[in-house]
């Protein structure tokens, strides 16, 4: 295992976690049953096929 050569300053590491940000994923509007919802676009085919019930997300 890598060990650092010399301690990481309290700005550095607060610089670097600051980069580690989650993104909202992107929601696209799907018909399912009549009713338009907004479904991550990345599960759109499991909606599709009823892998995945219209109120779980």
């Amino acid at each position: 295992m890598a060990v650092p050569k010399r301690k990481t300053s309290r700005s550095n590491t607060r610089h670097r976690r600051a980069q580690w940000k989650a993104t909202a994923p992107r929601l696209v509007p799907i018909t399912l049953n009549g009713r338009e919802m907004l479904v991550p676009q990345n599960l759109v085919p499991a909606y599709r096929r009823g892998l995945l019930e219209p109120g779980t997300p």
